[in-house]
């Protein structure tokens, strides 16, 4: 490619763009299909994406969650199908092929590689250890186990790898060409847990699915900071920035061969600056990144981010050499 790759996250701003309702786009894998391709021909992407929500797994494992008309698929917290860690031995995995929410993802998936599979890359989408197993025990449980009952933690997210691995799969086996891999929590946490407990289930995370022929795209959003040189020895094909991990000390921490992604200010910036300001913040990033830079916000593109701002994104990426 003789210019730079433009891959923004883009869920909320891509149903917008069709006018649908939230609810149908994580429910209905034809909605989000035709959001996402509609929205990726209008502006130029160089992707398309299956993301709605992080509560696909869960939901097919018995997981309480709630839907509603205009915001992502939500846990219920207070109701989570791990609140009783005992609950975990005998949890099963669910098959993604059975016709739950996994399944709604894969037909996404297949139809997105039959209309624009030639043109464009097809990601797909699975949860990491932390964001997963707090997905299943409760955030706020789960923050006090990693003291409290370090093996259940480990038993937990061995339960994880195993669940996503076989979605992996079955995602590559439809055609995907990437597959993201969402592990938000990982930024809640300190560098020792990180290293003790997260890091380790990661890397069997990404290993895995490199051995099933995949490649790997890491997004953890918040503040990544002290774990930067942790997510640069994982091995993944692209790893996203939010806009609190600053760009040159990631590029210091994982060396010069990792393809950085990021890391705008998705609001600041990209909802709620002009055309000129996110021109100027997008240019800084490729400089600070260096070679090997992907466009992109640091999070999801807001859902009223104005056109005329995501535009001026991509045509620093339509306009400009890697």
């Amino acid at each position: 490619m003789d210019r730079l790759p433009l891959m923004p996250i883009t869920m909320m701003f891509a149903c917008a763009q069709i006018g649908a309702r939230y609810r149908d786009y994580c429910t209905d894998y034809r909605v989000l299909v035709e959001a996402q391709i509609r929205t990726a021909e209008a502006f130029g992407f160089d992707y398309v994406n299956t993301m709605s929500d992080p509560a696909r797994e869960a939901a097919d494992c018995g997981a309480v969650v709630e839907y509603f008309d205009n915001q992502p698929v939500a846990i219920v917290e207070d109701q989570a199908l791990l609140a009783d860690k005992t609950k975990l031995a005998s949890l099963k995995i669910p098959d993604p092929l059975s016709g739950g929410r996994m399944h709604n993802a894969l037909k996404a998936l297949a139809l997105q590689k039959e209309r624009v599979g030639k043109d464009k890359i097809v990601e797909g989408w699975i949860e990491g250890p932390i964001a997963e197993g707090a997905d299943l025990r409760g955030i706020n449980t789960l923050m006090m186990d990693f003291f409290d009952d370090p093996a259940f933690v480990r038993d937990l997210f061995a339960f994880v790898i195993e669940l996503e691995l076989r979605f992996a799969r079955e995602q590559l086996n439809v055609g995907a060409d990437i597959i993201g891999v969402g592990d938000a929590a990982a930024s809640l946490v300190g560098p020792e847990i990180y290293n003790e407990f997260v890091w380790p289930y990661e890397k069997q995370l990404v290993d895995g699915v490199r051995a099933l022929g995949g490649k790997v795209r890491l997004h953890i959003c918040g503040n990544t900071r002290r774990i930067l040189e942790g997510m640069g020895k994982l091995g993944c094909e692209i790893v996203d920035l939010d806009s609190m991990a600053p760009l040159p000390e990631a590029r210091q921490q994982m060396g010069s061969d990792t393809v950085l992604l990021g890391n705008l200010n998705p609001v600041a910036v990209l909802r709620n600056g002009d055309p000129a300001r996110v021109t100027a913040a997008i240019a800084e990033c490729h400089r600070d990144a260096g070679a090997r830079f992907i466009v992109g916000a640091g999070c999801e593109v807001p859902r009223d981010t104005p056109p005329d701002n995501l535009n001026a994104l991509c045509s620093y990426a339509h306009t400009h050499k890697p």
